[in-house]
């Protein structure tokens, strides 16, 4: 399936990209992931029903509403564009009231990644690329503080991934390089499209 029959399948609206006119560098547009990258990934890593995923730069929410789709999980979308959160809220209304009830949950909150409180059910983060090396500094910061007060193992999930952030991750943090996933006929003409995972086990 293309993109714009997945969104058909799941009852919503997550296509095209969104440029910022007069937003801080700091943040970069808005661009879902593809779900031919989506279905590649879940293909080698998995989740579990009890997991608690949060994806920093949500935009209309593409990746929650797949991930509850096929994994019945919990997923937390953050976005500060007022307008993309407008629009992941129309698509929730949409998905949830067309579709058989599943379990897990659906949240969006809109607020700055850095300011997002991270929860004790909280264990996997999505970036793709959604802000500067800075703010993701300061979320993964946040994400330590987290595991500090509660111990837990968390998994960090970078589509389309920078040097900056991958070195940030290798060289600053307590996370752990776990493994490497090319999206087929995607990497052969971009080597950016890929996925890379870090962990940081309960027992470090």
């Amino acid at each position: 399936m293309d993109d714009k029959d997945y969104d058909r399948l799941l009852r919503i609206k997550t296509g095209g990209t969104r440029e910022w006119q007069t937003q801080s560098s700091h943040y970069n547009r808005y661009e879902a992931t593809p779900y031919v990258a989506l279905d590649e990934l879940f293909r080698e890593y998995t989740l579990k029903r009890t997991d608690g995923v949060v994806d920093f730069g949500c935009g209309k929410g593409r990746l929650a509403f797949y991930l509850h789709h096929h994994f019945q999980v919990s997923v937390t979308g953050i976005e500060m564009s007022a307008q993309l959160y407008q629009e992941a809220l129309e698509n929730q209304a949409s998905y949830c009231g067309k579709l058989k009830q599943l379990g897990g949950a659906i949240w969006f909150e809109r607020c700055l990644a850095e300011d997002y409180e991270v929860a004790i059910t909280d264990n996997h983060f999505y970036f793709f690329n959604p802000f500067s090396i800075q703010i993701f500094m300061r979320v993964i910061a946040r994400i330590l503080r987290s595991v500090e007060q509660h111990k837990r193992s968390v998994d960090i999930i970078l589509y389309y991934p920078t040097t900056d952030y991958s070195q940030f991750l290798e060289t600053a943090t307590p996370f752990v390089w776990l493994q490497e996933i090319k999206v087929p006929g995607l990497y052969e003409q971009n080597n950016n499209e890929r996925f890379l995972v870090f962990r940081l086990d309960a027992d470090n």
